[in-house]
Parts: C-alpha cells; sequence; structure tokens
C-alpha cells in the first residue's frame, strides 16, 4: 500500500464536522483563495479559473459528499459520520420560470436559416420542451428510444433503487422535427453538441426570436430577486420546466404528469408550480366587483 494512500485512509478515517466546515469555506471562498495563493493553482493542470459559488451549488455538492459518506458506512468501510453534526440547508428555488404555449410556437416559427447552428438546437430545445426529459437523459437518447410513434427511456435519476419506464407519445412538431434530421448520420437521437455550447444557442435563438419578456428570478450568489430578460435565463433545463408547466396548468395532477416527466410519485418539485397564473388572478380580483 502506498503511502499516499495510508495518508488518504487515515484522512478519510478522521474527518469530522470542523472538517467540513472547512471544505465548505474552501468551495465558497476558492475564488478569492486563486488569487491570495496563485502559485498553488499553478501546480494544478487544470485550467480554469475558480468563480463565486453560490449556496445552492454547495448544498448540491455537500449532498453528494454525504451520500459518499453513508455509503461508506453502510458498506462497514468507516465507523466515521460527520455529517451526523454537519447540518445541511434545503435549496432555496424561486418560482419555475417556463415559456408559454405561444411564445414557444413564436420560437419555433422563427426563421433562423441565416444562423444554421443556431436554428439546430433551437429545434432541439423544441423537441426537448415537448417530451419534457432532463438534459443529461435526452443526450443519452438514440434512434432506438423511438418505440411505437412515442419516446421510451429510463431516467438516469430513477436507475438506482426502483427503476421507472417513461414513455411520451410523439405529437406533430415532435414528428416534424424527428423527419426534418432523419438523415442525420449519428447514432443519437439528434445532432447534440456540447451542454454548454447547447445554452448559448438556446439564448442566442430566444435573443433572434425576441423573446424579452421580463422575468423575476433568484441571483444564484446572493439569493436576492433580480429582473432579466427572458431570453437571458434560457437554458436546457427551461425545456423541461415549459413541459411541466403548461401541461400542470391544464392538468393539476403530479402523478400523471410525473408520468411523462419522469418524477417519482409525490415528488416535492411539483408545488413550485403551483402559482396562480396572471389571468386567473384576474378572474378572481373581478369577483370583487
Amino acid at each position: 500500500m502506498s503511502r499516499n494512500h495510508l495518508i488518504y485512509s487515515s484522512s478519510f478515517l478522521f474527518i469530522a464536522p470542523d472538517t467540513l466546515h472547512d471544505m465548505w469555506d474552501f468551495f465558497e471562498n476558492e475564488h478569492r483563495y486563486y488569487e491570495l495563493y496563485p502559485a498553488i493553482y499553478e501546480q494544478i493542470p487544470e485550467k480554469r479559473t475558480p468563480k463565486p459559488r453560490g449556496k445552492n451549488t454547495l448544498i448540491d455538492c455537500f449532498c453528494r459528499i454525504r451520500t459518499f459518506f453513508l455509503w461508506c458506512y453502510d458498506t462497514k468501510k468507516t465507523k466515521n459520520r460527520p455529517f451526523d453534526q454537519f447540518r445541511i440547508d434545503e435549496c432555496t428555488y424561486g418560482t419555475p420560470i417556463y415559456i408559454t404555449l405561444e411564445e414557444r410556437d413564436k420560437l419555433y416559427e422563427k426563421d433562423l436559416s441565416g444562423h444554421k447552428q443556431t436554428e439546430i438546437q433551437r429545434d432541439i430545445f423544441i423537441f426537448q420542451s415537448l417530451i419534457g426529459c432532463r438534459i443529461g437523459d435526452l443526450y443519452r437518447m438514440t434512434k432506438q428510444n423511438i418505440i411505437n410513434e412515442a419516446i421510451k427511456y429510463i431516467p438516469r435519476k430513477t436507475k438506482e433503487g426502483n427503476s421507472v419506464t417513461v414513455r411520451v407519445p410523439l405529437n406533430d412538431k415532435t414528428k416534424a422535427i424527428l423527419e426534418k434530421y432523419k438523415d442525420y448520420g449519428g447514432e443519437k437521437l439528434l445532432p447534440f453538441i456540447s451542454e454548454q455550447k447547447y445554452n448559448d444557442a438556446i439564448k442566442k435563438a430566444f435573443q433572434l426570436a425576441e423573446l424579452n419578456r421580463i422575468v423575476t428570478v433568484l441571483d444564484p450568489l446572493t439569493n436576492e430577486e433580480v429582473k432579466k430578460p427572458l431570453y437571458e435565463v434560457a437554458s436546457s433545463h427551461m425545456a423541461r420546466r415549459t413541459f411541466i408547466g403548461n401541461i400542470y396548468k391544464k392538468v393539476k395532477d403530479p402523478n400523471l404528469i410525473g408520468a411523462l416527466s419522469g418524477h417519482k410519485e409525490g415528488s416535492k418539485a411539483f408545488s413550485r408550480y403551483r402559482e396562480i397564473d396572471e389571468e386567473m388572478k384576474k378572474e378572481l380580483v373581478n369577483l370583487l366587483d
């Protein structure tokens, strides 16, 4: 057993809540440490420049670390349970931002022939907004996922434990998009690019389609409300929210929607969609006339 392995094993066994607090401080302030101690980063092959991390990002990271420790404890690799005295808060989310069916159609019908790659990624966004899957599940899809005029897949989040097979029937728009790219030679379902470039293309497509409605979002770093045009907050996850949000307006049955979106039964995620939309608010106020 190597010396490095012994050092790692020893430190792993004796990680304490104070160690986790130090780790939290480092993850939260790494962008500052990068400026204070540049020589350390010069020794590391990775060339990324650390950026400020929001609280939700830190919470997600530490939930993963906690899961690892619990696995080590359950498999008897350690008796150490440092997270028993280290509290992790719940993530804070604002109201889900999604586009209306009218905005979706405006985006779909926008002539982007002068921006070919943006047009392709716009079509993929529309397709994703019509089947409601997560970006990771979308990128794993191949032409074999099309079965009897429906998309059929197992969401990655449900693969461990009780796996759930999701089947989403194809409508006319999804069929038209698949037909448009039927000659695409790859094994993948559609001509995907990297997730970052996909998100960049989505923002560009929104801007070209003049989807600039002002929306209120939570700043991930300050957790304060900020106003931004729709195209600035557009992303691949907005496609999934568009699918869920517009169906939820019409059919307020989380379990029925979950059968299409891959959410587990009783998922808390739907509580964020229980917002009375503007038309309903006007109707309620008019009752006072």
